[in-house]
């Protein structure tokens, strides 16, 4: 069934883009000397919208990562970085987000997050401040509020599919792909943020190179999860769904250029000190991601993603999404004393109008499953939602396509049907968290017995060089400290 947009969501949708210019203003940025164009903002606006958003973001990245030592590390960090800057009476919150997603990013009002995925990944306090400065140069820059002007636009189509379906699911999908879009800076601003961090890493006292150091093993890392989910060669750089600065590589140069041979702290020991134990990749009990594969032991089960799917675990779903705009949203509810084709034909998808209700059998659950074309702003979607009961709940999937690559992409996805199965109870006992610890390399210890103290994963050697910054197969100093991955 076809559904269309209503005269009254275009024209609120037309009458909001219309309002936009009128809310906007011009005044001089102090970090950058330049006038600047924003919309919606001043300084009491900027800081209720980060107090507004501030736990929308926590939620949705698996919350706060629970190391009380760990967070008011950072904490210290970024504001002695923020005092340095030409806002010093902007009142900062620094964040490290439970979730392997390696990123950082800002929002207005002061409100700086970092991933412990990130923190696996810096090599010492200099390369983390190199990161946190470049995000505070978003913020005093008012690349942040900016953004967020322009995502205020861009979620109207959003909000257009929602009112359509009146399902937060799919609304959730769609938007999740528009905000995709968004979420990049551009390299002008990029490298305007980088300008700034430099120039705070100065003032704080750290060294000025660590941040094109950080740049190229972010490059290095971006480009073997790449290889190691399939992702074509070209399509390297920009793989991760999740990112929020476009084109790591073409910037580290340029970084490198502006930060010069200057000297300053670097502060290696320390920083690795304070993040031995840090959970690395996903944390079992909200189950976690392994290549293609998503694994719940608390749930007992798990299933397949195709290969071209980037798969990021949230904290209320887990979604993947290929560069075409096809996605796929995993999420569980409560179980409800109904038969499958009743729930997604009439609470599931009661504002969707399904049609095709077919009861399945999958792999001994009660399944069933139901399709439903909408008409977005970005032209014809098909949906097809698929449930699953187990003991204590119900699995649902939201397969979601635009019109033109259904067919083309429906072999794939019936394989992530195929691939939901329980989990034994070996598979169940030997599901624990993956951890950074740090190892002293001992005189006379060779480079494979190092590699063996890694977790046993497919990349094991590359993921060694590229977490501890060693060139490809060197072999590390005897004496210094290296990060393995053990469980």
């Amino acid at each position: 069934m076809m559904l269309a947009e209503t005269p009254m969501i275009r024209a609120l949708a037309f009458a909001a883009l219309l309002l936009l210019p009128a809310l906007a203003g011009c005044s001089v940025n102090p970090a950058t000397g330049e006038r600047s164009f924003t919309t919606f903002m001043g300084p009491e606006s900027e800081s209720r919208i980060g107090r507004e958003q501030h736990p929308q973001i926590v939620r949705a990245f698996g919350g706060a990562y629970p190391d009380r030592r760990l967070q008011d590390y950072v904490s210290r960090l970024g504001q002695r970085l923020a005092r340095v800057t030409e806002m010093p009476d902007l009142e900062f919150t620094f964040t490290i987000l439970d979730t392997p997603a390696v990123n950082a990013f800002a929002l207005p009002g002061g409100y700086v997050y970092v991933t412990r995925g990130l923190l696996a990944l810096a090599s010492d306090e200099a390369e983390l401040a190199g990161v946190v400065a470049h995000e505070i140069g978003h913020i005093t820059a008012w690349h942040s509020a900016q953004r967020y002007s322009q995502q205020v636009v861009a979620e109207l189509g959003a909000t257009v599919v929602g009112a359509i379906t009146g399902s937060d699911e799919v609304a959730d999908a769609f938007s999740f792909g528009a905000a995709t879009v968004l979420q990049s800076y551009s390299r002008d601003q990029e490298f305007e943020a980088d300008t700034l961090g430099v120039r705070y890493l100065g003032r704080a006292g750290y060294a000025l190179d660590a941040m094109a150091g950080l740049l190229e093993k972010l490059d290095r890392h971006s480009r073997f999860e790449a290889e190691l989910s399939g992702q074509p060669a070209g399509q390297i750089d920009a793989r991760n769904i999740m990112a929020t600065h476009p084109r790591t590589l073409d910037r580290v140069q340029r970084a490198a250029t502006v930060a010069g041979a200057g000297s300053g702290r670097r502060e290696r020991e320390t920083y690795l000190q304070m993040i031995d134990g840090l959970v690395y990749g996903d944390d079992p009990d909200r189950g976690f991601v392994r290549g293609q594969t998503f694994v719940h032991a608390g749930r007992g089960i798990r299933f397949d993603v195709p290969t071209g799917f980037e798969i990021v675990n949230g904290a209320r779903q887990v979604v993947a999404q290929n560069r075409n705009g096809a996605s796929i949203a995993f999420d569980s509810v409560r179980a409800e004393p109904l038969m499958m084709t009743d729930y997604v034909r009439d609470v599931w998808g009661r504002s969707l109008a399904v049609n095709d209700v077919v009861k399945l059998d999958m792999a001994g659950f009660d399944a069933a499953t139901a399709s439903a074309r909408i008409q977005a702003r970005r032209g014809p979607l098909d949906l097809r939602l698929l449930a699953v009961r187990t003991e204590t709940a119900i699995n649902r999937f939201l397969f979601l396509t635009p019109t033109h690559l259904t067919a083309a992409l429906a072999p794939d996805l019936r394989k992530v049907e195929s691939s939901f199965r329980r989990l034994t109870p070996g598979e169940v006992a030997a599901v624990r968290p993956q951890r950074i610890r740090l190892h002293v390399v001992r005189p006379g210890e060779t480079r494979a017995q190092l590699i063996d103290y890694m977790a046993h994963e497919r990349g094991r050697e590359r993921r060694f060089d590229i977490m501890n910054g060693l060139a490809e197969g060197a072999m590390p100093a005897a004496s210094s400290l290296v990060k393995v991955v053990a469980e």
